[in-house]
């Protein structure tokens, strides 16, 4: 019996082979590079920890890159710590990450901790410090730290993550082994503008945090004040002009998180 190319059971049949043809053909391919993903997301991650105790990103010497990211990793990051909201130690490790290892502070995603449990709380207690305090404790995570050798000092990585203007924002704060002198920083954001917010992953904004020391027993701890104002004191950062609303977004993700490896370092 001939087949009706033109009726509506054809048309029916011949979409849904389709679709079922494309599907399997995407599933294949999401689990053939899921692997591929997960390692290109470790070296990025790599690199901007390696960003945040001095080192620049491109291929010549001295600089991280890709290929580069998970040998000086390794050289630089001693330890691996995860800790919960009150300063208490979760989990220490060392030598080899393994990617399926959920204990494991390196495969803690802040920024998906953030998206799911904290966002909210900050956004339900913007004006209020004192409650948002009370319900950050309440939130079922750990935090990651990353503890680096270089230059025969200690640096103490620490991951942050907020909101900017038109998304999320990350990135990664080094301090000294004073607890309270910033060395370095790299900021990260999905999609600022051009020219304004996006100039948080620019070195003309990450340079000012370098020397900066924490309001250590006072609030804030740390503060981003509006672009040109004068007499900047030591735990303030110059924002970035025009880009006001992003620039307290990295002030606030500074502030918040840094509050809480504080109780950790008052431990050591």
């Amino acid at each position: 019996m001939a087949i009706d190319k033109n009726s509506n059971v054809f048309t029916f049949a011949f979409a849904g082979i389709m679709v079922t043809v494309v599907g399997a053909i995407l599933a294949f391919l999401f689990i053939s590079l899921k692997p591929l993903q997960v390692a290109n997301d470790e070296d990025k991650k790599k690199m901007d920890i390696m960003g945040a105790i001095g080192f620049e990103s491109g291929t010549e010497a001295g600089q991280v890159n890709r290929g580069n990211s998970g040998e000086l990793f390794d050289k630089y990051v001693v330890e691996r710590v995860s800790i919960d909201y009150n300063g208490n130690v979760v989990k220490t490790a060392t030598g080899t990450i393994v990617s399926g290892d959920k204990t494991d502070p390196f495969n803690i995603d802040v920024q998906k901790e953030y998206r799911s449990k904290i966002k909210k709380v900050v956004k339900k207690n913007k004006r209020d410090p004192e409650n948002l305090a009370v319900e950050m404790a309440a939130v079922e995570t750990a935090y990651p730290l990353y503890v680096c050798e270089k230059d025969g000092q200690k640096l103490y990585v620490i991951p942050v993550s907020g909101t900017g203007l038109w998304g999320p924002i990350w990135g990664y704060v080094a301090l000294k082994d004073d607890f309270r002198t910033i060395s370095g920083a790299k900021f990260d954001h999905e999609g600022e503008t051009p020219g304004l917010g996006a100039e948080i992953k620019e070195s003309v904004f990450q340079d000012k945090f370098v020397g900066k020391t924490l309001n250590t027993g006072s609030e804030p701890l740390f503060e981003i004040v509006k672009g040109g104002t004068p007499n900047v004191k030591d735990y303030q950062v110059d924002g970035i002009t025009g880009g006001t609303i992003t620039s307290k977004g990295v002030g606030e993700m500074v502030d918040r998180t840094l509050k809480i490896y504080e109780r950790y370092f008052k431990t050591l």
